[in-house]
């Protein structure tokens, strides 16, 4: 990707989230980012073509964790407590404004955004299950599907004020409390053991900071 193409999206996402979609224009955008109208166009069509490109920059990200890392040989439930911490990141700063703007003024792009991120997500988390059935760390008495599409819909549900009010708890408290259920929910008492033991090195790694 061009570097000042992505120093954009990174910045436009930032803004985006500081001051939202609709009442932006392409000169508050231009201004906001200390280019000038003339640069912005150069890498973007319009407002809706900088939405699409900043959606597939997220997506770009999040697929980068699986390049970035390693898993090969690696325990199930340490790659998922990796893949999870990055998801948790990641998605704590999709504020309930921004994926309400983005579902009413762009809602073709929203939805291809959701459903290319959710089949992503959902495809590693079969891999992910069937490894830790392959390793003891799983029990082998639950649809594989069937736990994946489990997991993405309570992802999505995450997001959904009614339910999670997100003034009320940080979204991180949500995500580790969904997944914590989610582990225990899979796995085999030996499997919950090095979960439990995992997670106590994770909040010590907390605690030192």
């Amino acid at each position: 990707m061009d570097k000042k193409l992505k120093e954009i999206l990174v910045k436009a996402r930032d803004i985006s989230f500081t001051y939202g979609i609709r009442s932006m224009s392409m000169d508050d955008i231009s201004r906001k980012l200390g280019i000038s109208k003339s640069t912005l166009y150069k890498h973007v069509k319009n407002k809706t073509d900088l939405v699409a490109k900043v959606l597939e920059f997220e997506r770009y990200g999040f697929k980068n964790i699986f390049d970035e890392y390693d898993f090969e040989g690696i325990n199930a439930i340490d790659i998922l407590f990796t893949v999870s911490k990055e998801v948790s990141k990641n998605f704590q700063n999709v504020i309930p404004s921004i994926t309400f703007e983005l579902k009413k003024y762009y809602p073709k792009l929203y939805k291809q955004h959701i459903d290319i991120r959710t089949n992503f997500i959902y495809e590693k988390i079969k891999i992910n299950l069937q490894k830790g059935i392959n390793q003891g760390m799983y029990r082998e008495d639950f649809s594989i599907e069937l736990a994946a599409r489990l997991y993405i819909s309570r992802l999505i549900d995450l997001h959904n004020p009614e339910f999670f009010p997100h003034e009320k708890f940080k979204f991180k408290t949500f995500f580790d409390f969904m997944f914590e259920s989610w582990i225990r929910g899979i796995a085999k008492p030996e499997g919950i053991v090095y979960f439990e033991k995992q997670l106590k090195k994770e909040r010590k790694k907390l605690n030192m900071k």
